[in-house]
């Protein structure tokens, strides 16, 4: 192989609350999607009622009605059974999640340079938006303030 066909493919699940995901999910989804910054592999909905009953539907079945519209998915079929189960563990009565596999589509290259050179990535590991601002914020606060005294002008 030449060239590596896909770059690096992440699956996560969205959580929310209701049966459907917000506009603004959908709408930041579709941006990035439309960027070509990801390409969606597939996407699962995944819903638990409150006595506890699980229904999965794939996009075809609800897309319209969650506000996909036409979106394609690039392999359907990536995420299983397997994953389904591991993910209806964390889902609570009243809670829903979209199951989405997404390939980075912005990594590729650098996924394809190191293949080529023979290397691998050693190590990834995905921090939390919410954890990262979190931090930064922390930080910030404990940051020395910058000294504002004034300079003469010559």
């Amino acid at each position: 192989m030449d060239e590596l066909e896909y770059g690096p493919v992440e699956m996560f699940v969205a959580g929310y609350t209701g049966d459907g995901p917000d506009p603004q999910i959908v709408e930041a989804i579709l941006e990035l999607v439309n960027a070509g910054t990801v390409r969606l592999l597939d996407l699962l909905f995944v819903s638990r009622a409150a006595d506890g009953n699980l229904t999965v539907d794939e996009l075809e079945a609800v897309g319209d009605r969650y506000g996909f519209g036409s979106i394609e998915l690039a392999a359907s079929g990536i995420a299983g059974d397997e994953d389904i189960e591991a993910i209806a563990e964390a889902i609570e009565p009243g809670v829903s999640g979209a199951l989405l596999v997404i390939e980075h589509v912005w990594a590729k290259r650098l996924a394809n340079a190191l293949y080529q050179a023979g290397g691998s990535v050693l190590f990834s590991d995905r921090i939390p938006a919410p954890a990262v601002n979190a931090v930064m914020a922390e930080a910030a606060a404990e940051a020395p303030a910058e000294s504002t005294t004034e300079q003469p002008v010559e």
